[in-house]
């Protein structure tokens, strides 16, 4: 689905579940492929994943229906802001497949997701999602990698909305602002998993999508799926390492 088609249908009201399942489709890939965005360009190829030597590149997703309008403005590493919710520590490292999956220091990790309830800043007061929170930037973040390609922040644990798993969202540039890879972060899920423990908070599980049915994650997520600890008094921690061609 095109981005103005999108845009069109919640004009014109049409359900939100739908919109919400299409939108969030491999079908449609970065949204500002092609483009610039706060000075810093995208050039993703479009290409869902691959290998590069010993390297398996994360798949490229979809930015979704709420990607950070100016992600260069937030450049922080606790994104919580006004949110409430279990912490959870985020700490992605970013490797090169292009140079034997060496860590890539100096690249630009924007991350974003929902909240507690499923709502996401920036957006609102549509078919999509109708609490408007079009004026606040909350869950949304940037950091710099180090020099062993790890970037970390602090946030809390998201919650989940109709016809998606649990995920949170990534976009990698390399130190010019270049695109080079679009993708999203998967949770575990089973018995004993922070998912379960966490349970959806209040909305709890009922009509949940999991990993295997989700339209992103359906046909493989395991360059996706991060490895999370911890529980709801100290926290929780994810951890994953991408692989991305810079």
């Amino acid at each position: 689905m095109e981005r103005k088609n999108f845009l069109k249908s919640l004009l014109v009201g049409a359900a939100s579940t739908s919109i919400l399942a299409q939108a969030c489709s491999k079908d449609d890939v970065s949204a500002t492929d092609g483009s610039t965005t706060s000075g810093t360009s995208t050039s993703t190829t479009g290409s869902t994943s691959g290998s590069s030597g010993s390297c398996s590149v994360a798949p490229t997703e979809t930015e979704g229906p709420f990607p950070t309008k100016a992600p260069a403005s937030y450049v922080r590493s606790d994104i919580r802001d006004d949110r409430s919710g279990y912490k959870l520590t985020v700490n992605i490292t970013i490797n090169n497949s292009n140079n034997s999956c060496s860590a890539l220091a100096n690249a630009l990790v924007d991350i974003w997701h929902c909240d507690a309830e499923g709502n996401y800043s920036e957006y609102g007061g549509s078919g999509m999602q109708s609490t408007n929170y079009q004026s606040v930037h909350f869950l949304r973040g940037r950091q710099t990698t180090s020099s062993t390609g790890l970037v970390s922040f602090t946030s809390i644990f998201p919650g989940w909305y109709s016809g998606r798993a649990t995920h949170i969202h990534v976009h990698v540039y390399n130190a010019a602002g270049n695109s080079l890879k679009v993708t999203q972060i998967a949770f575990p899920e089973g018995s004993g998993t922070a998912l379960a423990t966490v349970a959806g908070y209040k909305k709890g599980m009922s009509g949940y999508t999991y990993n295997a049915s989700d339209n992103v994650f359906s046909d493989g997520y395991s360059l996706e799926l991060a490895s999370v600890t911890g529980n709801t008094t100290d926290g929780f921690v994810l951890s994953i390492s991408l692989s991305v061609p810079a």
